[in-house]
């Protein structure tokens, strides 16, 4: 038996009438963490409903620390079907067909008040209208698998980014503990927020031998899609989006099918965007380099962290996305995460670097730093995602 296992309550399908052998292995590989095991059938409780003949995972190894040291027993997929590994039907599936809710929908309250017992509420079958204030904007499901929708420009303290002028596609993930999007616009944001990270070397190198060529290429209307292909530092059109080597179950073969992605590459593609957002505000080229530069300094760590002070907490800008054509801010004191107290207390950036490549991403994942703020509703039947102030 794994040792995660000694700290968790495990199942025993001897004990259980209801139990239907299947055996049929299977794996799942998180943004954090993995298991493997085998699949089972039995009747699984949801507060005070029974869904019956519920396929799962009984997990019998669990390699990482992640599942150790974790508060759960187990995590409970919410996406669509499409992205079920073994195409298992999902409990949320079940109970609809099984009538067990009143309509379609599900909910999400998570409280940010730390010093209160109750952590959240989910809601099956509707919503808890003590939670949210007003009413919610609604979004079509563009994708099923994750919930994923269309989202619309990125703003630091009001200003538009211009990354997401085009639209860009996003998901709402109470299974992510951050925000996370792309690299180039991420480490903008944490740049307006004074995060560190970990200096790239390859950043400052590109800047430095290509940014002139770069800012002259975007001024003569080069597709900046193509500028790094073009200048000879990615191999090919660079379309593809910067792979930080993450994995996830939206698409288990996407990460070998792009195979490793070279520093510079990475480093020049995200200069591309700094330097197109800096000239669309008409700024100086010489004032456009600074900032690359500064913004070099400001990427993450490998594992996408970043620090910040926390008696600059107060002073921060806001950090907002537009969604259904209605803006969604977050304050520092939403977006700054706090570990420990007094003189010993750490505060963490709640924005994250994460590349997915085409033609799953780019990609933006609204995780609990979003859905803390703002109560979250996913309608199964209209295929739409709701936010609404939560209260």
């Amino acid at each position: 038996m794994q040792v995660p296992c000694f700290f968790h309550a495990k199942y025993k399908s001897s004990q259980s009438s209801t139990y239907k052998k299947n055996g049929k292995s299977a794996a799942i590989h998180y943004g954090t963490g993995a298991i493997s095991g085998f699949f089972s059938e039995d009747s699984v409780r949801v507060g005070d409903l029974v869904v019956k003949d519920q396929e799962f995972i009984e997990a019998t190894r669990e390699p990482s620390v992640t599942f150790l040291v974790a508060k759960f027993d187990g995590i409970l997929g919410l996406g669509f079907r499409e992205i079920s590994v073994g195409n298992a039907t999902p409990v949320w599936d079940n109970m609809v067909k099984q009538g067990l809710v009143k309509e379609a929908v599900f909910s999400f309250w998570l409280n940010r008040k730390t010093e209160e017992e109750q952590g959240g509420e989910i809601v099956f079958g509707g919503v808890d209208p003590n939670h949210f204030k007003g009413k919610h904007t609604w979004v079509p499901v563009t994708r099923k698998g994750y919930w994923q929708f269309d989202m619309g420009d990125v703003l630091i303290d009001g200003k538009p980014t211009g990354y997401c002028d085009g639209g860009c596609s996003a998901i709402a993930d109470s299974g992510t503990s951050l925000l996370a999007g792309p690299t180039a616009i991420i480490t903008m944001i944490n740049q307006a927020i004074g995060a560190s990270g970990v200096v790239s070397q390859e950043c400052k190198a590109v800047v430095e031998q290509y940014g002139q060529t770069i800012m002259d290429l975007l001024l003569a209307e080069a597709s900046p899609k193509k500028i790094c292909s073009q200048i000879g530092v990615c191999a090919f059109d660079g379309t593809r989006g910067v792979s930080m080597g993450i994995e996830s179950v939206v698409d288990e073969t996407a990460g070998k099918s792009a195979g490793l992605r070279d520093g510079m590459c990475s480093a020049c593609e995200m200069a591309v965007v700094w330097m197109q957002s800096q000239l669309q505000q008409n700024q100086t080229q010489e004032r456009i380099l600074k900032y690359a530069n500064q913004l070099c300094e400001r990427l993450p760590s490998p594992m996408g962290e970043s620090a910040v002070d926390c008696g600059s907490v107060a002073s921060m800008p806001k950090v907002s996305f537009t969604i259904g054509g209605k803006v969604f801010e977050l304050s520092a004191e939403e977006y700054i995460l706090k570990v420990g107290e007094g003189a010993s207390a750490q505060c963490i950036s709640g924005f994250t670097g994460l590349d997915i490549p085409p033609p799953r991403g780019p990609l933006w994942i609204l995780g609990d730093v979003f859905m803390g703020r703002y109560h979250t509703v996913f309608d199964s039947e209209r295929l739409r995602v709701g936010f609404a102030e939560a209260a």
